[in-house]
């Protein structure tokens, strides 16, 4: 069931490298009737596309380490161990254009195909950002361990390639422990099979 809402006002509180937006409202609740008026923030920072390229011959991912200001604070501090991922940039592009697009800034790599493995929003309590999630086949014997990125959008990201299982011992000891990679490594495990399948890497 679809329940409405009443935005009474809306202002711009910030406006930066992101934007922060503040609405007055209310809305429907499960019992009935309306709520009082409320104030919520809400961070704007556009929606973004990730992928975790994956090598089926090899049996390897490729994974990014860089810095984010985010996990400042957080134990083993702000270098994240993560997978491909940018912002799309402008209305008219698609999530695949922006795959493509951070691959070879990002890791040096072309996807060879891209399987949809979800879209989720990132922090829905007080961002709307969302982020569209696919598994990127690649072929590793292209891709260079080393370093990447646009010196002009700030970035330097150190680029691994390691084995699937080594991914994800990383993942199930903690040492990477942001959001999509983690969506996206169980999702591996969980779906190899029909990878291998799909890519017709199914041994005899």
């Amino acid at each position: 069931m679809n329940h409405r809402f009443e935005i009474l006002d809306k202002s711009i509180c910030y406006s930066g490298f992101f934007r922060m937006e503040k609405y007055r409202l209310r809305h429907e609740l499960f019992g009935g009737g309306w709520s009082t008026e409320m104030t919520r923030e809400c961070l704007e920072r556009g929606h973004a596309v990730a992928v975790l390229p994956y090598d089926p011959i090899t049996d390897q991912v490729i994974l990014l380490e860089q810095f984010r200001i985010g996990a400042l604070d957080f134990p083993g501090g702000p270098w994240l161990r993560e997978i491909v991922a940018g912002i799309i940039d402008h209305a008219d592009e698609t999530a695949e254009e922006v795959a493509h697009r951070e691959g070879a800034e990002e890791a040096g790599c072309e996807f060879l195909d891209l399987v949809p493995i979800c879209r989720y929003l990132v922090s829905p309590g007080g961002t709307s950002e969302s982020i569209t999630l696919f598994c990127g086949r690649v072929d590793t014997s292209t891709v260079t361990s080393g370093i990447c990125g646009l010196a002009t959008e700030h970035e330097d990201i150190r680029v691994w390639v390691v084995s699937r299982a080594e991914a994800l011992d990383l993942l199930h000891t903690g040492r990477i422990n942001s959001a999509a990679p983690i969506i996206a490594l169980q999702w591996l495990a969980l779906n190899q099979s029909h990878l291998l399948e799909r890519w017709g890497c199914i041994q005899p």
